[in-house]
């Protein structure tokens, strides 16, 4: 028995040595190809170009991490070796769905991705709460497959063909109506995938997963939605379905910025920041940029897996506080105004965004708001000095600026063969309306003005609640 449990270990080491070596040769082509890199063809059937590779080597460089990570944190738990199975398989089934030319490898893939989910879901076969995570988060899984094969096999009837790069060249043929539903179904795949309102309840209840398996969720699994509708941005374009992505991402990231407010538990409240990332990121896809949703789940990727790879770290430290009142002197809130406001311009200056009047002045607002915010903080410290407090703001916001504009750069040229890659729509007065309505929430929430209304605080603590059988209630049923 303690020999089969040594050959498991190793099995476990291999698969974990084995992602490595593909994160290094993906990284390496990646690199060396920069920014050139070589489009292949295999029959119908597959296509690689530089979006492929750029996905390849972002999901195996996570695989492998948590891999290690799990390493000695899942040391002496028997599911170790099956973990590590299943980690593989969905880096795997993300690999070669996007690289799918073939709309039916395509369809498979992304239903086998949500198996593997599920099934990291439920590793601990023995646990109740576990189970019902699993099998609670594959009904959304599979309906989410179930959307995605009718709005693509649509498509695919209509051009009379099953190959993707066809169907999207052939979409002009489609008739409006037909489009529209397509567009309309891939739409709600995506949302469930990546857990937005009103189909967020199966990530809050995916809390049973060990923590190596929620930072792969997080990182991974989640943004997937974010390449499927890069895949399909020539059909959203057609069937002028964006500015529901737009809407709906929107409200999602502002309504789950609140709940994570009244979260206690560390793992809910990740759930909540990442169903507010996810959501935008599906408003950058609904403003047209494309390419900077790929570097928003990029970037997301390392943030949220750290995040979940630290959180027992972060539960050691953190005490009891009371609720802060944001108070701020005039003086401080000129710096915070002007730091903002040179920092959208930098933003601007640095990626091109927003210098139009178009959609990208979007960006160009959540730009100004995060450094307005990131300054307040610094000036609120007590702990800084005057001297600290008036150079840490430019300094981080520049080097932050600097490293993003140089990722979008760089996922911009890898992405330049991708159709709709970045096409910024004309500002329209729902734009306008919806953007007014995002600044007003992001103020009643930093302001705690929500906290008045007490039909407001049990609307969003019952929304945010994970599903009624995944909480502690099978204790006694378990095998």
């Amino acid at each position: 028995m303690i020999l089969k449990n040594h050959q498991l270990l190793s099995f476990a080491k291999i698969i974990n040595y084995a992602l490595w070596l593909l994160f290094i040769i993906n990284l390496s082509y990646l690199i060396y190809n920069f920014p050139n890199i070589p489009v292949w063809n295999y029959g119908s059937v597959l296509k690689i170009n530089g979006f492929t590779v750029l996905i390849w080597t972002l999901v195996t460089f996570f695989s492998a991490l948590i891999g290690s990570y799990g390493k000695s944190y899942l040391e002496g738990f028997r599911y170790h070796t099956k973990f590590s199975m299943l980690c593989l398989g969905f880096t795997f089934s993300i690999m070669v769905f996007v690289m799918s030319n073939h709309v039916l490898l395509l369809l498979i893939m992304w239903l086998l991705m949500g198996v593997f989910m599920s099934k990291l879901i439920g590793v601990d076969a023995t646990w109740g709460e576990a189970r019902e995570a699993s099998k609670f988060a594959l009904k959304y899984f599979v309906a989410g497959s179930f959307f995605l094969s009718i709005g693509v096999l649509l498509l695919a009837y209509q051009v009379d063909s099953l190959t993707l790069s066809e169907i999207i060249s052939k979409l002009s043929e489609v008739p409006q109506h037909i489009t529209t539903i397509s567009g309309l179904c891939i739409i709600i795949a995506a949302l469930i995938q990546s857990a937005i309102y009103p189909f967020h309840r199966w990530l809050l209840s995916a809390m049973t997963a060990p923590t190596p398996a929620s930072a792969l969720m997080h990182a991974g699994f989640v943004n997937g939605s974010g390449i499927l509708l890069t895949l399909f941005s020539t059909v959203l374009f057609a069937s002028n379905t964006l500015i529901i992505l737009f809407i709906i991402g929107g409200l999602t990231a502002v309504v789950a910025q609140f709940a994570k407010l009244l979260q206690v538990n560390v793992k809910q409240k990740l759930a909540c920041s990442t169903i507010a990332q996810m959501g935008f990121m599906i408003m950058q896809c609904g403003l047209g940029f494309f390419n900077a949703a790929v570097v928003h789940l990029i970037l997301h990727g390392f943030y949220k897996a750290y995040l979940f790879l630290s959180a027992g770290e972060e539960i050691a430290l953190s005490k009891p506080q009371n609720l802060m009142t944001i108070k701020i002197k005039p003086s401080q809130a000129i710096i915070v105004l002007f730091y903002g406001i040179v920092g959208a311009f930098m933003f601007a200056f640095l990626t091109g965004k927003g210098t139009e009047l178009n959609s990208g002045i979007f960006l160009i607002l959540i730009v100004a708001i995060t450094v307005g915010q990131a300054t307040y903080n610094i000036v609120k410290e007590q702990s800084l000095s005057i001297l600290q407090k008036s150079f840490l703001p430019p300094l981080l916001f520049v080097c932050g600026m600097v490293t993003y504009a140089l990722i979008y750069k760089g996922v911009t040229l890898v992405m330049s063969d991708m159709p709709m890659a970045v096409v910024p729509l004309p500002l329209s007065v729902i734009q306008i309306a919806f953007g007014i309505l995002f600044l007003a929430g992001f103020f009643i929430m930093k302001l705690g003005i929500y906290r008045k209304y007490p039909w407001l605080y049990v609307k969003l603590l019952n929304i945010s609640q994970p599903y009624k059988k995944t909480v502690l209630m099978y204790k006694s049923k378990s095998i």
